[in-house]
């Protein structure tokens, strides 16, 4: 064999090594998407059938399954059209700049980093120093403390009601209830926008143009029934992913 082939055969067997390499490492990948994936939707069932405490309880007792979840969010977030947090920033712009706004369930509390109002960020874990941890049917905010009240993609588990009459205790009397959610999970969104009106808000606008999801605003018009029998019992459908 001469020096030239000797050289080929070498080079070809380096190639073949980086080619086995390149493919165990794909292969090891794949099975990490798919371990991950399982693991979003077994915690995307758990927090759409559970109370907000009980879903606080499971973050606090495994604080990595919050950001695997979180990561699989972001993952179904990427798949859509248009991000419908960019929504609620679009409409937030027009505000005044000294309005106080409530994000509830913040996730990652993009919000704030993105709007000059002030906002204060709540959710079951805080992946940064400006999120506040709490079940955000019981916040720490003061009532009528707040302008804005932000729900994005955070209407989970079983406590949507309670969720609601929180937004009601924290909001000053006209103050915006902003809410998107996805299109999926309701029956009838109309009917759902009776519901919460019956918790003490005006609906002003409901936006069905986007693919995936609606956007709903409200405004605070009046407190909430002071006899149970009155408040609705706020439902929707748990928002299932299909396997990626």
């Amino acid at each position: 064999m001469t020096k030239k082939e000797k050289l080929k055969s070498m080079l070809q067997m380096v190639s073949n090594r980086n080619k086995i390499n390149a493919s165990g490492n794909n292969l090891r990948q794949r099975m990490l998407e798919r371990l991950k994936a399982a693991q979003f939707r077994y915690l995307n069932e758990k927090l759409y059938t559970t109370s907000g405490s009980e879903a606080q309880k499971l973050f606090q007792s495994d604080p990595e399954a919050f950001h695997t979840y979180h990561q699989g969010y972001q993952q179904q977030l990427k798949k859509w059209p248009i991000n419908p947090l960019e929504l609620i920033i679009k409409r937030i712009s027009k505000m005044p700049k000294n309005y106080m706004i409530a994000d509830m369930g913040c996730g990652e509390a993009a919000l704030g980093r993105r709007v000059a109002q002030s906002v204060r960020s709540f959710d079951l874990v805080a992946t940064n120093p400006s999120v506040e941890v709490c079940d955000i049917a019981r916040t720490p905010l003061l009532q009528e403390s707040m302008d804005v009240a932000v729900y994005c993609l955070a209407l989970m588990g079983t406590d949507l009601t309670q969720f609601l009459l929180e937004a009601n205790r924290v909001l000053k009397m006209g103050g915006h209830l902003l809410i998107a959610e996805v299109e999926s999970r309701f029956d009838k969104v109309e009917s759902f926008a009776d519901d919460v009106q019956r918790l003490g808000f005006k609906l002003v606008n409901l936006d069905k143009s986007h693919t995936v999801f609606f956007f709903l605003e409200f405004k605070k018009i009046r407190e909430p029934p002071a006899k149970k029998s009155k408040v609705p019992m706020l439902t929707l459908k748990p928002c299932l992913y299909k396997r990626r």
